[in-house]
């Protein structure tokens, strides 16, 4: 009996401590629920709306219907037209975007009367195997601190996505080629690939855990480096099963824009198809730069960590206003050159007319509020960052050479927007524009050299730094 007085008493000193603790300084006391009660507006209008919102999706109470008219789609600067591609259930439109640009180079290349589409499967094996590598060799790097330390916990928390940049394509095509996209299609995984990064990144872990144990036990770095090789011919096993083993050579006869072949059929390997139609290393043709209202304009800044493969590149960046990176955009789309870009597509999206503005949806009338908070605000709580990216096409510019509107290719289907295409006000882009990716060419020699300074280091839990998806 005393066993029981002595667990009744217990308990009801934990229940007595909830309640204090629930009614402490900070939390939502009675009197306060009754103030937030009657700040409430008359309860017929909010029924009214409540029977309305309940019953129906937001975005189709708050369409703004006096911006539901006719998408202008003239534009004064207009790349060549190319076929537009599907990433289905995938993250992978930053290799979609980078793919499309190299293609649109070729094409040009050729002054538009050859055309080559690349396998994003053949590319996106290598991405998976590489950032494999990544995070196991970040984890023995990182061994010797505790599981808890913030940069081991950045392995372990994601040790594989299908996100990235463009710097992801460049380091890629260059070390492993490319290959048509007839050589290697694309399979189902590759199309959905929610459950084999599931199950890669769950035997990461366990391996993560077994690799860390080997260097705390003292193990040779020469004997812990031949179990990660082991480690990684099983992911490589696991790759192969659901992409496909990537194609060593294969014959392949170039077709012009109808389809019509055009020569003969030769044999190649993908890193000679890789100097056939890219023919040179990208890194050091480009630059990257960004639009980070939080920080100082005109400096660089790179992501640790956030590569596609150990031995390639950080991300590197150079802060621009919006007003500086439109003028490079319009450089390049003057000269007919397609550009990798990324924004936060997500916002003010009316995905049914393929068109982004500002006022396409009037949610601030629909639940009396307003959303105040400017591009730097969003960025610094996480509400907004560069989440997609989409290859820029496009300008529409007025009389005085200023952009008015936008337009992009879209990785997300033809049957989407206009015919895979989107496009976009200069206010909206503005404000969600993050990323542009600009050949060298195009670029003035300040910006150039500005490139060229010393990067201020930025870890990638940034708010700004997510992979684009």
């Amino acid at each position: 009996m005393n066993n029981y007085k002595t667990l009744a008493l217990a308990l009801c000193l934990s229940m007595t401590g909830a309640a204090m603790a629930q009614n402490g300084a900070g939390g939502i006391s009675p009197e306060m629920l009754s103030k937030i009660e009657k700040a409430q507006g008359p309860a017929s209008m909010n029924k009214a709306l409540f029977n309305a919102i309940a019953s129906n999706k937001i975005d189709d109470l708050a369409k703004n219907f006096a911006n539901a008219g006719d998408v202008d789609t003239h534009f004064s600067v207009e790349t060549p037209k190319q076929n537009i591609h599907d990433q289905k259930s995938s993250g992978r439109c930053w290799m979609f975007s980078g793919l499309n640009v190299l293609r649109s180079n070729f094409a040009k290349t050729h002054g538009d009367s050859l055309c080559v589409e690349y396998s994003h499967d053949y590319l996106f094996f290598y991405d998976q195997l590489e950032k494999s590598n990544l995070m196991l060799q970040g984890v023995i790097d990182t061994a010797k601190k505790p599981i808890d330390d913030e940069r081991v916990q950045f392995f372990f928390k994601s040790p594989l996505n299908d996100g990235g940049t463009f710097c992801g394509v460049s380091d890629l095509a260059y070390k492993y080629g490319l290959v048509p996209k007839s050589a290697q299609p694309e399979t189902y995984s590759a199309e959905n690939t929610t459950r084999i990064s599931r199950l890669i990144s769950s035997k990461l872990r366990e391996f993560g855990l077994e690799l860390r144990k080997m260097v705390t036990n003292g193990k040779k770095a020469a004997a812990i480096q031949e179990r990660k090789t082991e480690m990684l011919a099983e992911v490589y096993h696991m790759l192969s099963l659901t992409l496909g083993e990537p194609v060593k050579e294969f014959t392949y006869a170039f077709r012009d824009k109808n389809g019509n072949t055009v020569g003969e059929a030769k044999k190649y390997t993908p890193q000679q198809f890789y100097d056939a139609t890219v023919g040179h290393k990208l890194n050091g043709t480009f630059i990257m730069v960004m639009n980070d209202p939080r920080r100082p304009y005109h400096k660089t800044y790179e992501v640790e960590y956030d590569r596609h493969t150990y031995d390639g590149t950080n991300w590197k960046y150079l802060n621009l206003p919006m007003e500086d990176i439109a003028k490079l955009a319009i450089a390049s789309l003057k000269d007919g050159r397609k550009m990798y870009s990324s924004y936060d597509v997500g916002k003010q999206l009316d995905r049914q007319r393929g068109y982004l503005a500002l006022d396409n949806f009037d949610y601030e009338s629909l639940f009396s509020t307003s959303f105040g908070m400017n591009k730097a605000d969003r960025i610094a709580t996480f509400d907004s960052g560069s989440t997609h990216a989409m290859t820029l096409t496009a300008v529409d510019l007025d009389k005085d050479g200023n952009p008015v509107k936008w337009k992009v290719e879209n990785s997300w289907g033809s049957a989407t927007g206009f015919g895979g295409c989107y496009i976009m006000t200069n206010d909206w882009f503005n404000e969600y524009m993050f990323r542009l990716v600009v050949s060298n060419e195009y670029v003035p020699e300040t910006l150039l050299k500005e490139y060229e300074q010393k990067p201020l280091m930025v870890m990638p839990e940034d708010p700004l730094f997510g992979v684009d998806e």
